[in-house]
């Protein structure tokens, strides 16, 4: 029987591994288990994967670093794991690129529940709601590319969004000159089986800022509506995209 996805694990911490490996793969899941940054370097040079969970408390090397590494590389979607208590460590680390968190000790379900959500938004099943994608969206000189799921700047170079700040950024844009709460947000960018920590939809906005605004201190794009959320404020033009190739 095929896998669902493949999985990749990396916790120093031989139960939990354990645990989750039992979680994943009764759900029909490929797992690989590992416990050293060398060793997923080594794997990811002879297979792929859709979906990362990585323990921030590594032996060797700093987590926060290794997910930098790997967001830079453009690697698939990454949950990372935080100790109850390490809010810093869970802001950071969306902030570096992770798609979303998980504080241990977890709940098996949970962190299943999680996968699935964040496969959900990688693979798109949703063809209705694809079907009104057709379109990339131009604003303020960078453009959408709601098939490629990619951002090009002014000067027509790639921008690195996670799959978190694609599906928001989309959601934001396709919904221009309205406010929208937190909670509408996660669900235009289909994360409505996901709980909506406030926290993680500013973390998510924050870094998006850093990347389309001239001055993220005084965002002209996506602006904040206090008591509400937020409104993506720039004029968006809809274009075809065999008009753009």
């Amino acid at each position: 029987m095929t896998s669902e996805a493949n999985i990749i694990v990396l916790d120093r911490d031989p139960d939990a591994s354990a645990t989750m490996r039992r979680c994943l793969e009764t759900a029909g899941f490929g797992v690989h288990t590992l416990d050293s940054s060398d060793e997923l370097r080594r794997l990811l040079r002879r297979v792929s994967f859709e979906v990362g969970i990585l323990d921030l408390n590594l032996r060797a090397e700093d987590g926060l670093a290794l997910l930098s590494e790997l967001h830079r590389e453009s690697a698939p979607p990454v949950i990372i794991l935080t100790g109850k208590g390490e809010t810093i460590d869970r802001v950071l680390g969306l902030e570096m690129g992770a798609d979303d968190y998980v504080a241990k000790p977890f709940e098996p379900r949970e962190l299943l529940a999680r996968v699935r959500s964040v496969l959900r938004r990688l693979r798109k099943l949703d063809p209705g709601a694809d079907a009104a994608r057709a379109d990339a969206l131009r604003f303020a000189g960078f453009t959408l590319d709601p098939h490629a799921r990619a951002l090009m700047s002014p000067e027509g170079t790639p921008v690195a969004l996670t799959t978190s700040e694609y599906e928001i950024l989309y959601a934001l844009a396709a919904h221009p000159n309205r406010a929208l709460s937190r909670s509408q947000i996660m669900t235009l960018a289909r994360s409505k089986d996901a709980v909506a920590y406030d926290r993680t939809v500013d973390v998510h906005v924050g870094h998006l800022r850093r990347k389309i605004e001239s001055d993220p201190q005084v965002p002209r794009i996506i602006k904040t509506v206090h008591g509400v959320g937020y409104l993506f404020a720039a004029m968006v033009e809809h274009r075809p995209l065999r008009r753009l190739r």
